[in-house]
């Protein structure tokens, strides 16, 4: 019986509960409310913890401290959609508590630590909803710190405190009412339950398949590298500042291969970014370090130096930062979609980066951060085109540096092209953002796609292949024929004051399609200006924007 568990335990829980989950993701995504194949609840739940246990594999301490700042880090970083962002502050709460221990924590440190997860998570959350992953560790914690002082050891612990949760879990229908009629529960607690039964296997002894805890691998250089890595980074960042290069030629006779092999451990002992590669023959070295003479001087035991190269990585820095300030604008944008008929259109309207993502993939926090790093403007305004990638831009900010990200909170892309078309270079960002948001408010956009299972939904009784269409809410029309939906899906959200209807048509509707379609749209709504556009987006057979 487990009274405590120590770092490697901890360690091993967050491994294992990553692994349960990819193997049920799956079976969480088909939870999702709608009936649509983009239900990605366990998939973005199962790359945040991946990404987490991936910067937890490349932490070489065993201090809880420096374990727990491995995992709130790699969790945050892989955030995707509302349900890994949550579970990214859950973690955040429960580090933020075990962190604090020194060798060995007890099951009445772990409530609290399960209670700090609830409190962060609520935190992430404008308007938090019951009903949801939310209610259930809520439930969870708060049960655990009831029992904490009675179930000492871990076993009887995590046992109880599943108990409550699959209680939590069963209750969260009736919280929600598209749940109860959607014949579902939270696809986001079922995923949270399986990482904690996850945790609990960890200190039962089953076997554990570490094989997850592999990085991808790195490619080491093969030519002498440009230095281009270290562009974006501060100066203060740069910890060695000397690209040291050269060749070992005419090696000494008493040189042997075990001497080369010495001579790369010296060199990583001075610097990173070592590459000691070759024979007898020639030996090729690149180390960044700020003692280049002593790397000189190391090699010299060895053979004669060829083409020898230091690069004053600071002042190339400085430089390429002096550039890049010179050439930095006041205002940039950023998209996120799928389809590049899409993007096109994002890029004629000037933003400046294109994130691939939406319906079927929601990019990380990480991901958003990466590329609006990558903008070179002070001001930063992001379209995240999917109201399961809000939470995660907003997230993103936290990892940003040097610039101010500004979230459109756009729910589709519609929505992304009106706020876009609003950019004036003319005039501040705060006053852009604002005519942005306010744009949002002219469009209304729906989506449609197919069943992909049976269930009970929003009045329709829907089978697997059905025609759905949809708006940001809800179901609205259900047909067995792509235009037939599209056009009750426009009879039911139309209104009066509408003069504008686009199509965007997928990559599985062929042109000629979509502009009979259109036709059809126009005879039937004369008063409107219709017209399609090639989206070449997956899943939705067309995209509509009514404004």
């Amino acid at each position: 019986m487990h009274k405590v568990i120590n770092s490697s335990d901890f360690r091993k829980m967050i491994l294992v509960g990553a692994k349960q989950l990819e193997i049920n993701r799956a079976k969480v995504d088909a939870l999702n409310v709608f009936p649509v194949p983009d239900g990605d609840t366990g998939t973005n739940m199962s790359l945040t913890m991946q990404s987490a246990v991936k910067e937890m594999s490349a932490c070489q301490s065993s201090a809880f401290i420096e374990v727990c700042d491995s995992v709130s880090k790699g969790a945050l970083k892989g955030a995707r959609g509302n349900s890994g962002v949550i579970m990214s502050q859950i973690l955040k709460g429960i580090c933020s508590v075990v962190r604090k221990c020194e060798k060995e924590v007890d099951t009445k440190t772990f409530a609290k630590a399960l209670e700090a997860g609830t409190k962060v998570a609520y935190g992430a959350v404008s308007v938090p909803k019951e009903g949801t992953i939310l209610t259930v560790i809520r439930m969870m914690s708060e049960y655990a710190v009831k029992i904490a002082s009675k179930k000492k050891n871990f076993e009887d612990f995590f046992k109880d405190v599943i108990a409550e949760g699959e209680k939590a879990l069963a209750l969260t229908p009736e919280l929600l009412p598209v749940l109860k009629k959607a014949g579902v529960v939270d696809s986001g607690g079922v995923g949270l339950m399986v990482i904690i039964k996850g945790f609990a296997a960890t200190l039962t002894g089953e076997e554990i398949d570490e094989s997850i805890v592999e990085a991808a691998p790195v490619e080491n250089e093969t030519e002498f590298g440009d230095n281009s890595s270290i562009i974006s980074m501060d100066l203060g960042e740069i910890q060695y500042a000397y690209c040291t290069e050269f060749f070992i030629i005419n090696l000494k006779k008493s040189t042997t291969l075990s001497a080369i092999d010495k001579l790369r451990e010296k060199l990583m002992a001075i610097g990173d970014s070592v590459i000691c590669i070759g024979d007898l023959e020639l030996v090729k070295v690149h180390v960044h370090t700020n003692q280049p003479g002593k790397a000189l001087t190391y090699a010299l035991e060895l053979g004669e130096l060829e083409r020898p190269k230091i690069e004053n990585m600071l002042e190339q820095n400085r430089q390429m930062k002096a550039k890049m300030e010179a050439e930095k604008k006041e205002m940039g944008m950023l998209a996120i979609c799928t389809g590049t008929g899409l993007s096109d259109i994002f890029k004629d309207l000037f933003v400046d980066r294109i994130i691939e993502g939406g319906q079927t993939m929601n990019p990380s926090a990480s991901d958003i951060a990466n590329a609006a790093q990558k903008i070179n403007a002070e001001h930063i305004f992001v379209f995240p085109n999917n109201k399961n990638i809000i939470l995660a831009a907003e997230q993103a900010k936290n990892l940003v540096e040097n610039k101010t990200i500004h979230v459109i909170p756009t729910k589709n892309v519609p929505q992304g092209f009106a706020a876009a078309l609003e950019f004036n270079p003319e005039v501040s960002a705060e006053e852009n953002k604002t005519n942005m948001i306010h744009a949002l408010d002219n469009v209304k956009a729906g989506q449609v796609t197919y069943a992909v299972r049976n269930t009970s939904l929003n009045g329709f009784s829907i089978k697997e292949g059905d025609i759905i269409g949809l708006d940001d809410k809800k179901i609205l029309a259900k047909t067995q024929s792509v235009e037939e939906t599209v056009l009750k899906l426009i009879k039911r959200m139309k209104e009066d004051f509408h003069q504008v209807i686009t199509l965007y048509y997928g990559e599985d509707v062929k042109e000629e399609e979509a502009e009979a379609l259109c036709a059809t749209i126009a005879e039937e709504y004369p008063d409107c200006d219709v017209d399609f556009h090639n989206g070449g987006q997956s899943v939705y057979y067309y995209i509509l924007s009514l404004e």
